[in-house]
């Protein structure tokens, strides 16, 4: 069983729609992504495009939606589609829940609500080697002592978890989680402080605003990412996409189910290879690709080789 995996923002790079296959469901998308937003997405990929988050959110989801199209021309059709934070918009194109178009809507106007909260001043720190428990420990601790709250923004895996919050707190909080024991505690390329309750306020102004937006029945499964769950409702996709910036994104959880589903090949979309990294070093005998990291052809032949040795 195929599975898509969509990233979330932090995964942008320097060029990466430029990077994307040259495949013609590729160049159709992103054409038709500059002309709903009346903008040429490929200078969405640049130093300076890349410092905002609209253009980092909005072209992820083409990059998203662009390598699903390519695939399904070389009739590699996912049966479940996830995506992280705002990954999720792709994840719901690919199981057919939202149209593109209605997609992008979505996300130009949630990273605009997440920009005008916070132009600055807040982002995320990724943390390894400490568990859940652990960091909320720290951070109730680290709010005892006069501190900013941090808060658990993403569980990757059971040791590698996001952090949101200001960034004087999140300094001060990466050199209590590596006193704690943290092998590791780095700054992501995010300059917004996702999923948690900082952005209550906005939550509320994209789920008002997600009730004009269609939805449509599931063509295959849906990973949604608060609960980690499948969800199996237009209305419970729509909820999803318009809430999780302000809740944990459950990641591992999605994973977890993704495997009791029987899913054994595992596409990452550009950029990067985040998602296969976290998905091969738990799930070592699920085939985790990222299309990043191959040539088209050599991915198309790769996921067919392994879909083929598990049978029907």
């Amino acid at each position: 069983m195929l599975a898509l995996l969509f990233p979330g923002q932090g995964a942008q790079s320097e060029g990466f729609l430029h990077r994307l296959p040259q495949h013609h469901a590729v160049t159709d998308t992103l054409e038709e992504a500059s002309q709903l937003l009346g903008t040429n997405v490929l200078t969405l990929d640049t130093p300076d495009a890349l410092r905002s988050t609209v253009a980092v959110q909005i072209g992820l989801t083409v990059a998203g939606v662009a390598i699903t199209r390519a695939l399904a021309d070389e009739q590699l059709t996912p049966e479940i589609s996830a995506g992280l934070s705002v990954g999720a918009y792709a994840a719901a194109v690919s199981c057919g829940a939202i149209r593109f178009g209605d997609a992008l809507r979505m996300v130009r106007k949630r990273a605009e609500l997440m920009e005008t909260a916070y132009p600055s001043g807040y982002g995320l720190v990724a943390v390894s080697g400490l568990t859940e428990h652990q960091l909320e420990t720290l951070a109730a601790e680290h709010a005892d002592a006069g501190n900013q709250r941090a808060y658990i923004g993403n569980v990757n895996a059971p040791r590698q978890i996001v952090m949101a919050g200001a960034n004087d707190a999140l300094d001060t909080f990466i050199e209590r989680a590596l006193a704690a024991g943290a092998r590791k505690a780095i700054r992501l390329a995010v300059s917004v402080p996702s999923h948690c309750e900082l952005l209550a306020h906005a939550t509320d102004e994209l789920v008002a605003y997600a009730q004009d937006i269609p939805f449509h029945a599931l063509q295959s499964a849906y990973i949604g990412n608060r609960g980690g769950r499948p969800l199996y409702t237009a209305d419970a996709i729509r909820d999803d996409l318009a809430t999780n910036m302000r809740h944990t994104v459950r990641w591992f959880d999605a994973l977890t189910v993704m495997q009791e589903m029987g899913a054994r090949v595992l596409i990452e979309a550009p950029p990067g290879q985040v998602l296969t990294d976290i998905t091969r070093e738990n799930f070592p005998d699920t085939t985790a690709l990222a299309a990043s990291s191959f040539s088209f052809d050599k991915l198309v032949a790769a996921a067919r080789r392994r879909l083929d040795m598990d049978g029907p």
